[in-house]
């Protein structure tokens, strides 16, 4: 064989070489792009899902806590009406229509509010909740009660209202103290 021959069949393999080696480098080159977007897409997917997942999570922790708020609020304004109108029942005194009124408009909008922490839970501030009302419900069917036998003549026994009062501060603390390590903890779930 000539030398030339020799040269251009070794120019050949070489170039050969270098193909099949540049087609193979491809090959993988190919492959390593494909699983390293691949793996880019899941790890930013993963990222997206937590980040999903914690923002969902502080909203219905936000929502849990504007719901514990309101129902503590439409408390404080029923207690508030309780508290001002049980020494005028005592003493005798009948209730006005608006006083009445303001009564039970405090009394729907207690149950309003209860009935919203059914959305937000957990199932234990609800059923917190509801003894909370149902307490409060309670607190104003006796002082209803102690108005119409007060005005009937009779005496009132005002042991049943305290019992009944004390019960419902009761529930309001059980609630409030449930409540309250709800927000401050961290890791409650979202179920």
């Amino acid at each position: 064989m000539s030398e030339v021959t020799g040269t251009v069949i070794a120019a050949v393999i070489a170039f050969a070489a270098a193909v099949i080696g540049a087609v193979i480098a491809g090959v993988y080159a190919k492959r390593g792009a494909e699983t390293g977007g691949r793996k880019a897409v899941e790890a930013a997917l993963a990222g997206v899902h937590g980040q999903a997942a914690a923002e969902h999570w502080q909203w219905v922790r936000s929502q849990r806590h504007q719901a514990f708020a309101a129902l503590l609020d439409a408390y404080a304004v029923l207690d508030e009406v309780v508290v001002r109108i049980t020494p005028e029942v005592r003493g005798g005194a009948r209730l006005d229509e608006a006083t009445g009124r303001e009564l039970r408009q405090c009394t729907v909008e207690l149950k309003a509010k209860t009935s919203r922490l059914a959305l937000w839970g957990p199932n234990e501030t609800y059923q917190l909740a509801h003894a909370l009302s149902r307490r409060s419900m309670e607190v104003v069917g006796v002082l209803m009660q102690a108005v119409g036998t007060s005005s009937a003549g009779l005496a009132v026994d005002w042991s049943s209202f305290d019992q009944a009062r004390g019960e419902m501060i009761r529930a309001y603390a059980a609630f409030l103290e449930r409540a309250g390590e709800i927000i401050r903890d961290p890791l409650q779930p979202v179920s």
